[in-house]
């Protein structure tokens, strides 16, 4: 065997061992929720996220149906609040752009909305029967979140928040600087399929505010 030949199947056997420890960690991130996937949830989202999540909400029997999105102020040097600016719309704006050869950083803004509402699917559901209680049992407490859905949550803040900054450049004019950010989350709920022959379906748009975050800490 040549010295050519070696290398090549050094190279495929290294190239198949990494695609083999991807493929499994993707598969270990869909597994129900136990101590082991508890412990390693922080290296487990620190290697998906924000490329390699998993997402499988687009096919039946629980297709998407609501729009996410985030827009974002700033707060400047002299103190003067901005207003609030479409941070994912140019990026969107290319992939539409873009059909052949999309760019990706569309992907940025829906992988940490993602990431920030991520959690066990078993958690998920006691959490939305303890909702659906609530009318029926005053003062039924919900299910607070685990600490791996807290570190989770502030790491998909930060990183929005990152992204927010990054898109607000021009946001403070007159040479005053950028000094924090502040991300909102909107959810804009579709009316559901039974109810498309209704001419007075509405869609139903939830905000929330996320914290105010300094850009020196992002940075």
């Amino acid at each position: 065997m040549t010295a050519t030949r070696r290398v090549q199947r050094a190279v495929l056997l290294a190239g198949a061992a990494l695609l083999g420890a991807h493929f499994s960690i993707a598969a270990f991130s869909q597994t129900p929720l136990s101590p082991a996937k508890v412990q390693l949830a922080p290296l487990l989202n620190a290697y998906l996220q924000p490329y390699f999540s998993q997402n499988w909400m687009l096919f039946a029997p629980d297709p998407v149906m609501v729009d996410q999105g985030i827009i974002a102020r700033g707060r400047c040097g002299d103190g003067e609040v901005t207003k609030y600016y479409d941070v994912a719309g140019s990026s969107i704006q290319r992939v539409q752009n873009d059909r052949f050869f999309p760019s990706r950083m569309s992907r940025v803004v829906s992988n940490g909305i993602q990431q920030y509402n991520s959690t066990d699917d078993l958690l998920r559901r006691l959490r939305e029967q303890k909702e659906k209680g609530k009318a029926k049992k005053s003062g039924k407490n919900p299910i607070p979140l685990l600490p791996y859905e807290k570190r989770t949550r502030n790491q998909a803040v930060n990183y929005l928040s990152r992204y927010a900054l990054t898109q607000m450049t021009q946001a403070c004019t007159d040479g005053r600087s950028l000094q924090a950010v502040q991300v909102r989350m909107y959810v804009r709920s579709l009316p559901p399929w039974s109810q498309r022959d209704n001419p007075h379906a509405r869609d139903k748009v939830d905000a929330y505010d996320f914290p105010w975050k300094k850009a020196a800490d992002l940075q």
